[in-house]
């Protein structure tokens, strides 16, 4: 192939490197209003009274919003899509808050100064009530973190806000409770994950501004374009045609740019008082009034036989959605639903889940999407079975895999079309030397080294609800334009889609211009998120290319004077094969601009019945210091199926970014409350992300499967990559010096302490 699975640079290389990029801030002009917000001091509360006056006369102050100035009209900031299963529960500004660093005000001035001066002027008289903290008991609690009565859930997802309730559910199949009793052996484990932060380096910021048609312009760094023109006409209450959303480039989003975190603000200010207006969110508030990824504790029943047949999984998940719904009833879904189908054999399984509000920051999506925490117990559940067997991991998994061809009842009764899971463990077993290493090996200087092993499965887009379109259409002298509505936040997706149009036309990437989101002008796509864009947007852009070929040679035929069926199309001209007469692409695309009826252009759409999962196999190497529990990644290679590789560079860094990420959730990172609910994991001095002196060497492969369903066998890589290190490391731990631990992260402390026990 010319152009798909290729290592072709990103198209906008040169302007990275450089440093020409064009982002949100660099957009909004210098004399706009800088918005920034009022936030609340207590996790539970109801505003009796707001004093604005001082405020509104500091000079340059513009306006001072409260919730008195807000529609009283429920909304949700999650980017899906319509109807939301995340419930309508936020308004912009409220007279209930429900976390330490809610919002209570808006301020907008003409300078930063003015509006910090004026934030401090604004005074608060508060009812302070009593916060649900624990979300262990926050079911059924008499204490409501949502009592009102226009809270509503769109989808019927089993949300109950009387309950504190966000999403309840039950799927099974077979009966596992007579299945677990008659196996042999049943590990019966508890697994604590806690949320953590996205950390991207671009924090939240949106600029808005009216034009010149009385509509309001969003220039924002999101994930989710056209979710955000429903999001802001939802909780402004004015009609979508009056919302453009423009996406610039991303300095990254993780997931966390799948929710409109900034956006309403500057909007609100922007449609209140004509001015353009921007919003940058500090770091502080980025780590502490964000959408990090859920706190999740699972309860894992598995059932093996002594042969070491996994026979049943009943898993249980309660999730912590904190103080608003977004992404909640979804997350939670695929703690088991892409942990369970890992194990092929299972004769029966149960997966239930309860969602609850509680008065801490709301969390929101996060690569891998719930996933990871399912896939961190569910895999830590087995290695423990494992050890209780006398049985290698690796072992045990190569018995009880999924294998290719398989119908996977967990996975919805999807079928594995393409899986090459088996080839990946054995490559990987091979890479790290599995064999001399496992379980563990005495350094002699008081370290001793461990291996672990884990699996992982994702998805590719959701089935039967995402929905991609692109269009492409052919200019003058023949190059093409390429118009896409997902969103590239450093991806590399505007450059493998751009790879998959030159394959498919027969032409040179440089002849190929790709044009961002804008939603007056760009067709629909869902946005970058779920994994979707290779697989879904992808498949627009093969049908695209199959029209627009179709239409290059009825125009050839026009002008060569001959039959469609007699034509035939290379990528740089059309051919009458009858005669062997040509006319270039070129050629075509000139004449078209003169005495033309119809457009040579072409626009297609794609959305998928299933969504077929990418394999990993991740396998750690770690050294652990007896004397003090503290534990250094020293090798972490990963083996991934995601089908066809479009672009083996771009692939190879979201693999090793997601695992260095991965690594951070296993030993570092960790989101921290005080009794009162305060966030004290507010920067990088408290929230610690793994630099690359922290993560060891990452080595990463490719086990190639063909996914019939995909552009050229293509499937997934976003997601999957961030879910193998938590289990792989916890299992290298084990295997090193004893010791199990069921709580993220897997700190030195909590490593020294279990070896004294």
């Amino acid at each position: 192939m010319r152009a798909v699975n290729q290592p072709i640079p990103k198209v906008d290389h040169k302007a990275l490197v450089t440093g020409k990029a064009v982002y949100t801030n660099d957009l909004a002009p210098a004399d706009c209003l800088i918005v920034k917000i009022v936030r609340s001091p207590h996790a539970h509360a109801l505003i009796k009274e707001i004093d604005t006056a001082r405020a509104l006369i500091v000079p340059g102050i513009e306006c001072v919003l409260t919730y008195k100035d807000c529609p009283d009209k429920r909304f949700t900031m999650a980017g899906q899509t319509y109807p939301e299963p995340s419930p309508y529960d936020r308004l912009i500004l409220d007279e209930r808050v429900r976390f330490v660093g809610d919002a209570v005000a808006i301020v907008a001035g003409n300078s930063e100064e003015a509006v910090l001066k004026a934030m401090k002027l604004i005074k608060v008289k508060y009812e302070v009530l009593e916060p649900v903290l624990d979300f262990r008991k926050a079911k059924d609690n008499p204490i409501l973190v949502h009592p009102e009565d226009n809270w509503k859930s769109l989808c019927p997802v089993g949300a109950d806000n009387q309950r504190n309730l966000c999403a309840h559910e039950v799927s099974e199949d077979g009966d596992i409770e007579a299945v677990l009793q008659s196996c042999d052996h049943v590990v019966d484990r508890v697994y604590h994950t806690k949320a953590n932060q996205q950390a991207m380096m671009e924090t939240f910021r949106t600029y808005t501004y009216m034009d010149t048609y009385g509509r309001l312009n969003i220039v924002s760094s999101t994930q989710v374009p056209f979710h955000i023109r429903r999001i802001l006409a939802n909780a402004l209450d004015i009609p979508k045609s009056k919302v453009r959303v423009i996406k610039p480039r991303i300095g990254g989003g993780f997931g966390a740019k799948q929710t409109s975190v900034s956006e309403v603000y500057p909007a609100l200010v922007t449609w209140k008082t004509g001015k353009p207006a921007k919003i940058v969110y500090t770091r502080e508030e980025s780590l502490t009034a964000s959408s990090p990824r859920h706190e999740m504790e699972m309860h894992v029943r598995l059932g093996a036989d002594k042969d070491g047949t996994i026979r049943g999984i009943d898993l249980y998940t309660l999730s912590n959605t904190g103080a608003f719904g977004e992404h909640g009833p979804t997350t939670v879904g695929l703690s088991g639903h892409k942990s369970i189908p890992l194990y092929g054999k299972t004769e029966a399984f149960r997966f239930t889940y309860d969602v609850v509000y509680t008065n801490v920051m709301s969390a929101g999506a996060y690569r891998g999407y719930g996933a990871t925490q399912g896939i961190f117990a569910v895999e830590s559940a087995v290695n423990e079975m494992a050890d209780i067997l006398g049985m290698d991991p690796t072992v045990l998994r190569e018995k009880n895999m999924v294998r290719e061809g398989q119908t996977m009842p967990a996975y919805y009764g999807e079928p594995a079309n393409s899986c090459a899971l088996d080839r990946c463990m054995e490559r990987a077993k091979k890479m790290i030397g599995w064999d001399e290493k496992y379980p563990c090996r005495d350094m002699g200087n008081g370290k001793v080294r461990g291996v672990g092993v884990a699996m992982a499965m994702q998805g590719s887009g959701i089935s039967a609800v995402d929905t991609a379109s692109v269009a492409i259409k052919v200019n003058d002298d023949g190059f093409y334009s390429l118009l896409i509505g997902a969103t590239d936040m450093g991806t590399g997706c505007d450059t493998i889609l751009a790879q998959m149009a030159a394959e498919c036309l027969g032409c040179e990437m440089k002849d190929i211009v790709v044009h961002g989101v804008d939603t007056d002008s760009s067709p629909y796509d869902c946005g970058s998120y779920a994994s979707s864009t290779t697989y879904v947007t992808g498949m627009a852009v093969v049908k695209t290319c199959e029209a627009l070929i179709e239409k290059i040679c009825a125009r050839g035929a026009q002008y060569l004077s001959c039959n469609i069926e007699d034509t035939e199309f290379d990528g740089q001209c059309v051919r009458n094969l009858k005669t062997g007469e040509t006319i270039a692409r070129a050629e075509i695309g000139n004449q078209v601009m003169c005495n033309n009826g119809e457009a040579l252009s072409a626009s297609e759409a794609f959305s998928s019945p299933i969504s077929p999962p990418p394999f990993m196999v991740g396998m750690a190497e770690v050294e652990i210091d007896k004397e003090t529990g503290k534990v250094e990644p020293i090798d972490y290679v990963a083996v991934v199926d995601c089908g066809t590789v479009i672009n083996p560079n771009l692939a190879r860094v979201q693999v090793e970014g997601g695992i260095a990420q991965g690594i951070g959730m296993a030993l570092y990172e960790d989101i921290v409350y005080n009794k009162k609910g305060k966030n004290y994991s507010n920067s990088f001095m408290q929230y610690k992300i793994p630099s690359r002196l922290d993560v060891g060497d990452i080595r990463v492969e490719f086990e190639s499967s063909y996914e019939p369903t995909g552009p050229f066998g293509a499937k997934s890589i976003g997601e999957i990559v961030i879910n193998t290190p938590s289990p792989a490391i916890s299992n290298a731990i084990q295997n090193a010096v004893g010791v199990i631990e069921r709580e993220l992260p897997i700190t030195a402390e909590k490593v020294y302490w279990k070896m004294q026990e």
